[in-house]
């Protein structure tokens, strides 16, 4: 479904989201990486990019891995500081038309498994217009699979006047995100979810 990344985008939008159809109540999954078809749960598709849009030396791979744990994306890369780069992301954009209201979710959730701890998640909302802008949390991986919830508060405004915690009402996208050091990259995400 995922080829090898060493190029801009890995996949362009496809589709639309239908939010109602995929909450449970509880948390609205956005993907668990078991669509044949290579979209997300909510009918759009992952996108690669690496710091080589602005002139870094980074470079990445991914795809997904079908385990006994059942499906995860696997992204790898080795991740570099020279040039001014420093970062290798997968981003899954959350509508194919703009934006979608996450206000009634407390954060994001996701299920993954990694070794190194430069591994993050950013969020992009209409607040964030420039290319660098984003909001941002560490995610505490270990190299076993760990269900790890990042609260919509606790994420940091990245390159943005005013700062402040995002507007999730006008949510665009979440990336899994490895950088801001010189390392070999290896993470798995085997669901990613909004939980309340």
């Amino acid at each position: 479904m995922f080829s090898r990344v060493s190029v801009v985008a890995l996949f362009v939008l496809a589709g639309g989201f239908v939010f109602s159809q995929q909450d449970n109540g509880n948390s609205l999954l956005l993907d668990d990486f078991s669509r044949e078809d290579g979209r997300s749960r909510v009918a759009t598709q992952w996108e690669g990019f690496t710091d080589r849009v602005m002139g870094g030396r980074s470079d990445m791979s991914a795809r997904i891995e079908h385990g006994a744990q059942g499906p995860a994306l696997r992204m790898t890369g080795r991740v570099s500081l020279e040039n001014n780069g420093g970062f290798i992301q997968m981003r899954l954009p959350l509508s194919a038309t703009g934006a979608i209201d996450a206000s009634g979710y407390r954060g994001v959730a996701v299920t993954a498994r990694a070794t190194g701890d430069h591994y993050y998640i950013h969020l992009r909302t209409s607040r964030t217009r420039f290319p660098w802008s984003h909001y941002e949390q560490k995610i505490p991986v270990t190299e076993q699979w760990k269900r790890i919830e990042l609260p919509f508060a606790d994420f940091v405004a990245q390159n943005m006047l005013g700062g402040g915690s995002p507007d999730v009402s006008r949510l665009r996208s979440v990336a899994v995100v490895a950088g801001k050091a010189d390392f070999t990259a290896d993470i798995r995400v085997r669901s990613i979810e909004l939980y309340r």
